[in-house]
């Protein structure tokens, strides 16, 4: 909606914390925009109090329907973007938010670019003799939800033309892992890109605090980490619509011999 101009349309938003965007933020702070609270428990009253014509939301698998949201009598439309399993499939949803809005031609100029700088990068990619392993993410508790080899990240490493350590695995969203399977795949690959929201960068030191058997990962040990901080970063504001931006990151990182794609954008490598 930022990208198209229709920001303006926004009466409230919930989990404002996590949204990196500041006409959302400023909105907020001056009062244009409502904050509806938790996502998973939001503001009923002030929803009902804001009158809107329609409620976007994410559509969960089975999660039994939307509760109370439901009986408000307001047009609710599912925003299912995030369940397609290829970035530019994913991006295409901008052209039906352009018809949403009222700027169907704006969405479609915008389409056409971000799938014309994709397909122009994934060539570039292709060209290149370097072929990096890359494996992704942390543990998260006793799991380490790894991006299944048909997911939207999985074929964006392919995209790049980087060896994903999990690129057969059949799955098209997360899959959860012991440390040791991880470990026992992934422990040699060349590269691995992290994601976590903190106040301050991570280093190196960071996560051998939080986990000592990170250190046995050869990545870790030759000092090939990049790490992408989403509190200081728009990765997920950005990334669904704007996946050529991704590729271009995934593609410097994975052919550090390709040095005119303007410097890495949401990730950067850790330190000490």
């Amino acid at each position: 909606m930022e990208s198209l101009g229709v920001t303006g349309s926004i009466g409230g938003v919930c989990d404002l914390k996590y949204i990196k965007l500041p006409s959302i933020q400023d909105g907020c702070s001056k009062g244009a925009i409502i904050d509806c609270g938790d996502g998973m428990n939001p503001d009923m009253e002030k929803i009902i109090e804001l009158h809107p014509d329609a409620i976007l939301l994410s559509p969960f698998e089975n999660s039994g329907g939307y509760g109370r949201i439901e009986k408000l009598n307001i047009p609710i439309i599912e925003c299912a973007d995030y369940m397609e399993t290829s970035a530019l499939g994913r991006a295409e949803w901008m052209r039906f938010y352009g018809l949403l809005f009222g700027v169907a031609s704006e969405a479609d100029s915008l389409f056409a670019e971000v799938d014309s700088c994709y397909g122009r990068l994934k060539k570039r990619a292709a060209l290149s003799s370097v072929s990096l392993s890359i494996v992704s993410e942390l543990k998260s508790g006793s799991a380490w939800y790894v991006p299944g080899g048909r997911s939207t990240i999985g074929r964006l490493f392919n995209d790049a033309c980087g060896r994903y350590v999990f690129s057969e695995d059949k799955h098209s969203g997360s899959i959860p892992l012991a440390f040791e399977t991880v470990f026992d795949k992934a422990g040699d690959a060349d590269v691995w890109t992290i994601k976590y929201n903190r106040d301050r960068d991570m280093t190196y030191a960071d996560l051998k605090a939080d986990y000592m058997g990170y250190t046995g990962f050869k990545a870790f040990k030759t000092r090939n980490i990049y790490g992408c901080n989403t509190a200081k970063v728009p990765f997920y504001e950005e990334t669904p619509f704007r996946p050529d931006y991704l590729l271009a990151d995934l593609i410097q990182i994975l052919h550090p011999e390709i040095g005119d794609l303007g410097g890495l954008r949401y990730f950067c490598k850790l330190n000490e």
